[in-house]
């Protein structure tokens, strides 16, 4: 009888261990001396970049183990490279974050071509901040507001990254939707070559280009009038920019109505989302929504934003999903319509 007692609390005492092992690998301890990289759909210099390396330089202490967290630039498609990546390629061990542009996700909404990626199935940890878009001319064209360039009799050029790009899709869905009279050039690897573009008189201005980026990146042309918003996508005016126009108030039809909010509006707000590839181990999962959310709110970390021009405006990984799934609860017919604009 005390002999079958020993072998039972020998074997109980042996499963904890394991247990607990496997807990410790799963979670804190499997961090200790690894690097976590986070994969930007762009080139360095840009909004997403900046966003990146800020969220890097903090992010790592709140992680158990505190590993080192760097920035690789995968550039390319309007960072559906980046995506695909992570969904295909990437390992799901909790050491790679996708950082492409959730506009992406609309692509996948209409079926467009070369997404090799489902966002349903990714692990979504969170954002550092979301897409308040902005179309934005320079001064050369002599057009100071919206209502001069909606009655423009030539188009002005745009540029763009790639098709599934915010700076792509936004100008495209506006042409449709409002009749915003624009050329789109695309095939530039981020907006730190279109801002470039734009100086060097290339293009006339461009697009999909939110105000965190333009904060961070941009706001000497603004402040001196070099570049001048013209409209602001987004369904409130930002406080910073009360003055510049809503795009959804030229909409004349509740189709235009609908076009803007659903290939706008609701990709905005998921823009900057961060990404783990699919069956990444739950317990991982929960440590870097968690890290995310603690980084966001560090004091040096917002110095740092702060000093850069970023706004943060965090979204719990939670959040982002669910905002995902209302995606795709878009009626069939504004998808349609979305998908014969955006072709």
């Amino acid at each position: 009888m005390h002999l079958i007692v020993m072998i039972t609390a020998v074997v109980a005492a042996q499963w904890c261990f394991v247990g607990s092992a496997a807990g410790a690998v799963g979670g804190g301890e499997f961090y200790r001396g690894k690097v976590i990289r986070i994969v930007v759909g762009f080139s360095a210099g840009g909004g997403f970049d900046t966003f990146a390396r800020t969220v890097a330089r903090y992010m790592g202490k709140y992680v158990p183990g505190n590993p080192s967290i760097i920035v690789d630039n995968m550039p390319g498609a309007g960072s559906l490279i980046a995506a695909n990546h992570i969904y295909r390629a990437a390992k799901p061990d909790g050491l790679t974050i996708g950082a492409f542009n959730g506009n992406q996700i609309l692509g996948q909404l209409v079926g467009a071509q070369g997404i090799n990626f489902d966002a349903r199935k990714l692990e979504w940890i969170g954002a550092p901040g979301y897409n308040h878009d902005l179309c934005l001319l320079h001064q050369r064209t002599g057009i100071a507001n919206a209502e001069q360039w909606l009655t423009a009799k030539a188009p002005l050029k745009l540029a763009g990254s790639a098709p599934g790009a915010t700076t792509d899709d936004v100008a495209k869905i506006l042409k449709e939707a409002i009749g915003l009279p624009m050329r789109l050039v695309t095939g530039y690897k981020g907006t730190a070559d279109m801002r470039v573009a734009v100086e060097s008189g290339e293009m006339d201005g461009l697009c999909g280009f939110s105000w965190v980026s333009v904060r961070a990146t941009w706001r000497r042309a603004v402040e001196s009038g070099q570049a001048i918003i013209m409209l602001q996508s987004a369904p409130k005016a930002h406080a910073d920019l009360p003055k510049v126009p809503l795009t959804i108030s030229f909409a004349k039809t509740p189709e235009a109505r609908q076009l803007i909010e659903a290939g706008v509006h609701q990709p905005g707000a998921i823009t900057y989302g961060y990404s783990l590839p699919p069956n990444t181990p739950k317990e991982r999962v929960q440590i870097l929504r968690k890290a995310l959310l603690q980084a966001v709110k560090d004091p040096d970390l917002l110095n740092d934003a702060n000093k850069a021009n970023l706004e943060i405006a965090p979204a719990s990984g939670e959040e982002i999903a669910q905002a995902i799934e209302n995606m795709f609860k878009t009626p069939p017919a504004i998808v349609a319509k979305l998908k014969e604009t955006l072709k």
